[in-house]
């Protein structure tokens, strides 16, 4: 089974990483137009689901990952030409994994209802689920049947062209360096490598949130700022191992983002660094696949005061709730 590196949240492997053994699997490329934004609606002051998908059409972003299945965002995009990946709460993932019918119900309320005015392309089912990780480690067991069954739904709807992911993140890392070294750690092998197999035997892809933030945040001794926004001038990692023994695997970088208040790093000109530039790179390729553009989801469309945590968590918009955008950047 093949390794797969990335960095994330509350971590500190290297940005060079990330985007390495993201090459050293990528097979499946998504073309030139590869940049989505995630949009949350965790605020009291956000404009309305058709406003937002106006904002998204004038902005020249053309897919979108939301984290539920909101039934006004839902509608709000029928026929808007954005390419969706609609999420499945973790609450939601016991019934799913053990009530029947519940994954044909849920395929029926939230994809048959919508579809094919709505392109749903992929459903990420659970979001940073982790056997080691408190918050998440109720939900582990449930994750692989939960899936499973709405591959199912999917399939006994005739929508097999919807894939079935769901979004990891770097506490299931045992290895992160070198990056041709990074691996899962042994104490989530038996959770992440069935998960592994079910996404390759599907050809669907990985999703992964990665988060240079808080890695820089976290190690800022040994990750230079410049190299955690792409503006270091030289080679800082060199890891001439590009070698992968482990079957392909499509990986779609399904949050990324930097915030601009809240914490000394976190500055509108730090954040317009970041997103501008993680955009050029991911659109450039890998240097295992130079010239393939990596999928990836900037986190986030609107500043989400209701967010809980640091407060650097509720600044990660790229617009505020009045639709202004913070870093005048062009998307596609």
């Amino acid at each position: 089974m093949a390794s797969v590196m990335f960095s994330s949240k509350k971590s500190k492997p290297f940005m060079a990483a990330i985007f390495l053994v993201l090459g050293l699997l990528m097979s499946t490329i998504t073309g030139t137009q590869s940049i989505g934004v995630c949009y949350g609606t965790l605020g009291d002051n956000l404009p309305s689901a058709p406003e937002v998908v106006q904002l998204y059409q004038s902005s020249g972003i053309n897919r979108m990952r939301i984290f539920d299945p909101n039934p006004a965002t839902l509608k709000a995009l029928r026929r808007s030409g954005i390419r969706l990946i609609v999420g499945v709460p973790n609450n939601d993932l016991q019934a799913l994994a053990l009530i029947p019918n519940a994954a044909t119900d849920w395929i029926q309320s939230n994809v048959l209802t919508y579809t094919p005015d709505v392109d749903i392309w992929c459903i990420a089912v659970g979001n940073e689920v982790s056997p080691t990780n408190a918050p998440t480690s109720q939900f582990a067991n449930y994750l692989l049947p939960a899936m499973k069954n709405i591959q199912s739904a999917l399939l006994a709807a005739g929508l097999m062209q919807i894939k079935v992911s769901t979004a990891s993140f770097s506490q299931l890392l045992g290895s992160s360096f070198p990056p041709s070294q990074g691996s899962f750690s042994d104490g989530v092998s038996s959770f992440i490598n069935p998960i592994i197999s079910f996404l390759v035997e599907n050809d669907s892809p990985f999703l992964a949130n990665i988060y240079p933030y808080f890695s820089y945040t976290g190690d800022s001794q040994n990750i230079p700022l410049p190299y955690a926004l792409f503006t270091a001038p030289g080679v800082v990692v060199q890891d001439g191992n590009l070698q992968s023994g482990g079957a392909n695997l499509q990986i779609v970088v399904s949050e990324s983002g930097w915030p601009s208040e809240g914490d000394p790093a976190a500055t509108v000109e730090n954040a317009r660094t970041y997103y501008s530039n993680l955009m050029n790179h991911v659109k450039g390729g890998t240097p295992r696949r130079p010239g393939q553009a990596v999928e990836t989801y900037l986190f986030a469309m609107f500043d989400e005061n209701q967010k809980g945590g640091l407060e650097t968590e509720r600044h990660f918009g790229l617009f505020s709730p009045s639709q202004q955008s913070k870093y005048q950047i062009a998307f596609n």
